[in-house]
């Protein structure tokens, strides 16, 4: 009986306290919240988002509240700006992730124990549930849009420290307060703080490649680096300290120098921070006080070393144009201190960005900027015409005014739009005074008329320019549209592949050594079957390739000297019964050099094919040759060469007596026996064998009516035609049609 009561009574408890959500849940409604109908357009949305965020921020509105309504506006935003969240609210009343199916997920969020205990995450409060915890995660989360817009060009400015946290994560507790005051120091620097829900920013977490929580990450210039050490106050500080580039404190032309003396060996983190936000402006350099040989820097320039130390120096190097100390430099003083001082006085323009910021474009009529610009050569920056424009850019320094100096040698086109006439200010210097009127480089400008020197005179006449201009907007007569200047500062292509190179294998390596190792099996599987795809075939080729060498060149087949007569007529003739693997025929001559590896050891299932030729008609057949056999230059079972008749006619005689049939030998004692015609006779010689076929050409009329033994070879005609038979009989060869005459043994080649 008492069982049941107090199953009754968790009951009981349990509806209570879902009524109490209900009703803190319906409490919040982002409509109310941002003022608008629900039936706001996106565009309607998003103008009072940014009205009222701007007008909450707590670093804008000191109220007390500020912060807890910038945070329901925010999410009041969050809702409203997605299309699903903000149909699962219109709906349902909730926006959470899956809530399409929440209402009926209400029924039964609770977990049947037994039979009459229920339990619910709400009702105990547990520790570990990020909802439950202290507010300063809330200030800092970030969504997707948020981190892609605007964390990530921040970043280029300054290092972010993110931490990916989630429900349920006792890890996550367990850093609590270390992550609480790392948070509090750090901010104070100047470093973004952003904390990433793994449960409900799933998309953003997988974009950070934070695969588990705890995770804590660093961002700078876009790139993304984790950290992996034990999370403690130091390594997270010299985490952050290591995201900085290792170039922040050096000496750069064309920008004003900073110079800070402090007590501690390394420079603060405060001033690299400085330095990494500005580091586009300004050079910076750290001395510390304590090093042997400084005291005569600190009498020169009169400083305190029991108190940091700011310089700023600009075009005179040897005396400081501004100076900052305190006991403690705070971050915005330091930046104010830095940010009145970024520019020259008179700066050299070096590219189109820097010429926005120093002149930009006109807005109205109480925004007006004029730049006075000295067009000078390379050479004539410590020249006398420059030094007095320095000196009167000091003199004369206004807000409204800024100087500047361009080599006109960098940038001609530049200089030539604005000086009328460049032949006469050739190797002199020039002013002009602009004003720019739209971003696509429309200016309204005055030259001055005379080449700038230096003199008196010269600063007089500027003067009363600058004077007239005040009076007059419209004294400034002419107008032109400028080229954008060139980025003389920009690196090389090369140098810009190498950099990139550089970053993209530290980051491989990076999450080669840290990454877990099951989550790369995937990746290593897939890069491993590549590679072993890649050595199969190679291997396959390799072999394939290696016996086709040795079905062309056998390996005892004898080397043949280059001075062998190797022949490659030109040809164009196709035939579909072979494919040539060459553009040419070899032929190669059969001397006493190559006859052995060309025919007495030629490997079995291998033929010669030996064209009987003169002297006289040696490259009309030769041509004629190439010409029917290439088309069976793409079997590796032939070989292809040329007998000459005016050396060797008595092996070929030996050979034609085992042919009598086809050949018949006349009588040796007939007075025409050495002048017997035998060009155009085609042998193919089976070495292995012993056996050859033969190829015997038909007379043609014109050779008949002439005589075998007086046709001249200048004719041509019939010599070419000797051989218009003899493609049909290389494919009866192939098919091993052909009659075989066998011989007891090769004889010797005299």
């Amino acid at each position: 009986m008492e069982l049941k009561r107090l199953g009754v009574s968790w009951q009981l408890l349990v509806v209570l306290v879902l009524i109490l959500q209900s009703l803190s849940a319906l409490d919040f409604d982002p409509y109310r919240v941002l003022g608008v109908s629900r039936t706001a357009s996106q565009a309607d949305i998003k103008k009072a988002y940014k009205k009222l965020a701007r007008e909450w921020h707590p670093d804008k509105n000191k109220d007390p509240g500020a912060e807890d309504k910038f945070i329901q506006i925010s999410k009041a935003y969050e809702i409203l700006s997605n299309e699903e969240k903000r149909t699962n609210y219109d709906h349902y009343g909730d926006a959470g992730e899956g809530q399409g199916y929440q209402k009926q997920q209400r029924e039964h969020r609770f977990r049947h124990f037994h039979e009459n205990f229920y339990f619910d995450e709400s009702f105990f409060h547990f520790p570990f549930n990020s909802e439950r915890r202290d507010s300063i995660d809330e200030k800092y989360l970030l969504h997707f849009s948020h981190y892609v817009n605007e964390v990530v060009p921040d970043s280029f400015r300054k290092p972010y420290l993110i931490k990916i946290t989630s429900d349920w994560c006792f890890s996550c507790v367990h850093i609590e307060p270390v992550w609480k005051d790392v948070v509090q120091e750090l901010e104070g620097l100047g470093v973004g703080i952003g904390v990433v829900h793994a449960g409900y920013e799933r998309r953003l977490a997988h974009h950070l490649g934070a695969h588990s929580t705890p995770s804590i990450l660093g961002v700078i210039n876009g790139k993304i680096s984790f950290f992996h050490n034990a999370v403690v106050h130091e390594n997270l500080r010299q985490f952050v300290e290591s995201l900085l580039p290792g170039n922040l404190v050096e000496k750069q032309e064309n920008k004003p120098h900073a110079l800070l003396f402090g007590q501690t060996p390394a420079a603060p983190l405060l001033y690299k921070l400085t330095a990494f936000a500005y580091k586009d402006y300004v050079s910076f350099g750290y001395v510390y006080v304590g090093l042997r040989g400084v005291e005569e820097m600190t009498r020169q320039y009169n400083i305190n070393i029991y108190t940091p130390t700011m310089l700023i120096f600009k075009e005179q190097t040897d005396k400081p144009a501004d100076v900052i100390q305190a006991r403690g430099l705070k971050k915005q003083v330091m930046e104010d201190f830095i940010a009145q001082n970024k520019y020259l006085l008179a700066s050299r323009l070096t590219s189109q960005r820097l010429f926005h910021e120093l002149c930009p474009v006109k807005r109205s009529h109480r925004q007006r900027k004029y730049c006075v610009v000295l067009l000078t050569a390379e050479a004539n920056k410590l020249s006398k015409p420059f030094e007095a424009f320095l000196s009167f850019a000091l003199a004369n320094t206004q807000d409204t005014v800024r100087f500047v100096h361009v080599y006109s040698n960098r940038q001609q086109e530049f200089a030539s739009t604005l000086l009328p006439d460049m032949e006469a200010f050739q190797g002199k210097s020039g002013v002009s005074i602009l004003e720019r009127r739209n971003t696509a480089g429309r200016v309204v400008f005055k030259t001055l008329e005379d080449p700038w020197t230096g003199s008196e005179s010269d600063k007089f006449i500027l003067l009363g320019y600058l004077d007239q201009l005040r009076k007059d907007p419209a004294f400034l007569s002419s107008e032109a549209v400028l080229p954008d200047l060139t980025d003389e500062l920009a690196p090389v292509f090369f140098l810009r592949w190498l950099y990139s190179a550089s970053d993209y294998l530290s980051d491989f390596w990076e999450t080669l050594l840290h990454s877990n190792w099951r989550e790369m099996m995937p990746l290593l599987s897939l890069i491993f079957s590549a590679l072993f795809i890649l050595f199969g075939t190679v291997m396959v080729q390799a072999f394939s390739d290696s016996n086709e060498e040795r079905e062309s060149h056998p390996p005892d087949k004898e080397e043949v000297p280059e001075k062998a007569g190797k022949t490659e007529p030109g040809f164009t003739k196709e035939s579909s019964s072979k494919i040539p693997k060459k553009g040419f025929v070899e032929v190669t001559e059969l001397t006493d050099v190559t006859y052995t590896s060309n025919l007495v050891r030629l490997r079995p299932g291998h033929m010669n094919v030996v064209l009987i030729l003169s002297s006289s008609t040696k490259t009309s057949l030769l041509q004629k040759f190439a010409l029917e056999v290439y088309t069976f230059t793409g079997s590796s079972s032939l070989h292809f060469s040329f007998l000459t008749l005016d050396k060797h006619r008595e092996w070929l005689e030996y050979l034609l007596e085992f042919a009598q049939d086809a050949a018949p030998i006349p009588n040796q004692y007939d007075k025409h026996f050495m002048e017997r015609d035998y060009t155009g006779y085609v042998l193919a010689l089976n070495g292995h064998k012993k056996y050859f076929c033969l190829f015997k050409p038909l007379k043609t009329v014109d050779e008949e009516s002439a005589g075998s033994c007086d046709v001249d070879p200048s004719r041509g005609k019939p010599l070419k035609s000797k051989l218009s038979k003899l493609s049909l009989w290389l494919e009866r060869l192939l098919e091993g049609s052909l009659q075989r005459f066998y011989i007891p043994s090769w004889p010797e080649l005299d």
